[in-house]
């Protein structure tokens, strides 16, 4: 039997298949029979190598961001399950960890409830040279807190008015801000859901709103559509990444944030157009959604 070095299984390049290390290169490229395998490991890798020369210019465009003072908001919004917190982990994964940070506040306490709406948000934004990641943002209140009435009619409105104005003079005060809505299908949602009711490393992340957000799904698909229809402008315009298949989700929203800036020195051997099957901007999005409100009758032709 073949003596294992477990130092060289610690070596990416390597696979153990049975009891014997085999490089994973040759047992793609000869042709071994992949049953011997972790099909779903071998692909994983696979998917994760593709990710690296894209994380590799993030870090580029981080380095610039810095040496110019430029300060940058993503935010990434969808529902329950969509992928955000994987596409937010994939994304800073090589980046200087000085110079992001990731956040993802939970419901307001009493004073902040007292306070202007987007002022626990405002504290949390970046200074020059830093990217900021909302793993959800101020758009709770377009479509989370209408849904389950965690604000009133009211609030809503005035949120709906403010938000495209608010937006603006961020952007007119130099901030690059990124919108990122990832979509995922009622289906798709529905099998995430059941694969965290039955594994307890995950049953963490189900919580009872999202035990409802499959009842609630014709509710959260019009708040879409409304925050899409009043918020989606041309100086911070929405993106809309189909998040069903999460490793292409993923390499489309590194895609979309790297063409939201200007830096030097990128790879001219890669890929950067958003893959138009899996990305639609904003005003698509709310076309294709008028389009089913028409064929379920929801408007009058």
């Amino acid at each position: 039997m073949q003596k294992i070095n477990i130092n060289e299984l610690k070596n990416p390049e390597y696979v153990l298949v049975g009891n014997k290390r085999m490089k994973l290169d040759e047992l793609i490229h000869d042709f071994v029979d992949l049953k011997k395998v972790n099909k779903k490991a071998v692909r994983k890798y696979l998917q994760e190598q593709e990710l690296k020369p894209y994380q590799a210019e993030l870090i580029k465009m981080q380095t610039f961001l810095e040496k110019n003072h430029i300060r940058m908001i993503v935010l990434f919004e969808g529902r329950d399950a969509a992928g955000k917190g994987g596409t937010i982990r994939r994304v800073v994964r090589y980046m200087n960890e000085k110079h992001y940070r990731v956040v993802a506040l939970g419901k307001p306490s009493d004073v902040q409830k007292t306070q202007w709406y987007f002022q626990r948000y405002v504290e949390q934004f970046p200074r020059g040279g830093e990217v900021v990641l909302f793993d959800r943002s101020w758009y709770n209140r377009a479509m989370v807190e209408p849904v389950f009435g965690f604000c009133t009619k009211e609030q809503y409105k005035t949120f709906m008015q403010e938000c495209p104005m608010f937006e603006k003079s961020l952007v007119m005060e130099g901030t690059v801000l990124v919108k990122i809505y990832l979509s995922i299908s009622q289906e798709e949602q529905a099998k995430r859901f059941e694969k965290r009711r039955r594994d307890p490393l995950r049953q963490w992340k189900l919580s009872e709103i999202d035990l409802q957000a499959q009842d609630k799904w014709d509710e959260f698909t019009e708040m879409k559509y409304k925050m899409l229809k009043a918020t989606h402008t041309h100086y911070a315009p929405w993106t809309v990444i189909r998040s069903d298949n999460k490793h292409l989700a993923r390499l489309n929203a590194m895609r979309v944030i790297l063409n939201a800036v200007d830096y030097p020195d990128r790879n001219k051997e890669l890929n950067y157009v958003p893959d138009d099957g899996i990305v639609v901007s904003g005003a698509r999005e709310i076309e294709i959604m008028e389009a089913d409100r028409i064929r379920s009758g929801k408007f009058v032709s």
